[in-house]
């Protein structure tokens, strides 16, 4: 049997909601998810959340016969109308196989990284990188800006090296435009770094600069930009001369 012929026979639940807590009411309780499927469904999971949940629910997930896979994406709303995202998934290896024709109908690269968890936790991996490359684009356009220089030219250029990077190639032009009405939401990049520093804590790694750049986050929500796309940290170099 192929996993495209185990896909066509096997029951999918397919999530992606807010943060542990909309997951938990989604999964559990006489109502929830897990309670409907079937012995042998396999539950994927899309939502970034805390490895926590993901172990909690993995667990459960098993008591009821149900395979649960961590399954969280990268490439925003465009990238799954588009069929492009990029899936990062753990859960057990039999599991994912089946699950993997179902989400290439909307993703570009799909994954297994490892045992359950190691889909959030390369997921986080992802929100780190993130986080400090929107904060060196910022301060590079804001320096462009400061010394004269037109900011469309300066990325033509920069972009064609070794810095050049996706944040660079698809938000320098709102951000030079100081526009921020689209993408990824500041409040939700604040809950995947707090996520991100509580495991750092767990594992006891350090992300000094993942830890600045959550609080100059918290400074854009004080601006009023909690809905502002995350490549928003610009306005808030640009409020600093206020």
């Amino acid at each position: 049997t192929t996993p495209r012929e185990a896909a066509q026979g096997a029951e999918f639940v397919m999530a992606c909601v807010g943060n542990d807590a909309d997951l938990r009411s989604v999964c559990l309780g006489q109502d929830g998810a897990f309670a409907g499927m079937g012995k042998g469904a396999v539950f994927v999971d899309h939502t970034t959340v805390s490895a926590n949940v993901t172990a909690e629910l993995y667990a459960t997930a098993a008591g009821a016969g149900v395979s649960f896979i961590d399954a969280p994406v990268s490439g925003g709303q465009a990238g799954a109308e588009n069929g492009v995202l990029s899936v990062m998934c753990g859960g057990d290896g039999a599991a994912f196989e089946t699950a993997v024709p179902v989400i290439d109908a909307y993703a570009r690269t799909c994954r297994r990284i490892g045992d359950s968890g190691a889909g959030q936790m390369t997921k986080m991996c992802n929100q780190i990188a993130i986080a400090g490359l929107v904060q060196g684009l910022s301060e590079a356009l804001h320096f462009a800006e400061k010394a004269g220089l037109d900011g469309r030219s300066v990325v033509e250029v920069i972009s064609q090296g070794a810095a050049g990077s996706w944040q660079m190639s698809n938000r320098y032009e709102t951000m030079l435009d100081d526009k921020f009405e689209h993408g990824f939401a500041v409040d939700w990049m604040r809950k995947d770094l707090g996520i991100c520093l509580q495991a750092a804590d767990d594992i006891g790694a350090s992300l000094p600069v993942t830890a600045l750049v959550d609080q100059f986050y918290k400074d854009v929500q004080k601006l009023g930009g909690g809905r502002w796309d995350t490549s928003s940290l610009i306005r808030r170099l640009r409020a600093l001369e206020a």
